[in-house]
């Protein structure tokens, strides 16, 4: 007799009766649906992952707009950045 005699095989620890999942494994369905969505943006001949380049020329465009006009609290992340700059320079000019 075995150490592990109720060993059922490799798939025992992916759930469902006797290990059976179905056929997918759930750890892997969201890299396939990321894969799938990665494989439908056009120009993978052409522009290889140049494509991809739009993305985040608008995602960077988005972030910019929301730190300039989103206040968390009372204040923008500019509003914070003006006033640390200024507190800097306030700072150097003691010392000086």
């Amino acid at each position: 007799m075995s150490v592990n005699s109720d060993h059922r095989g490799p798939s025992s620890c992916l759930g469902g009766p006797g290990g059976d999942p179905g056929g997918v494994v759930p750890e892997m369905l969201p890299r396939r649906r990321i894969r799938a969505l990665l494989r439908a943006v056009p120009g993978r001949q052409r522009f290889g992952v140049y494509r991809f380049l739009p993305f985040f020329f608008l995602l960077g465009g988005a972030m910019e707009w929301f730190m300039i006009n989103v206040r968390l609290g009372k204040e923008t992340f500019y509003d914070v950045y003006r006033r640390k700059r200024s507190e800097r320079q306030y700072e150097q000019s003691l010392e000086e």
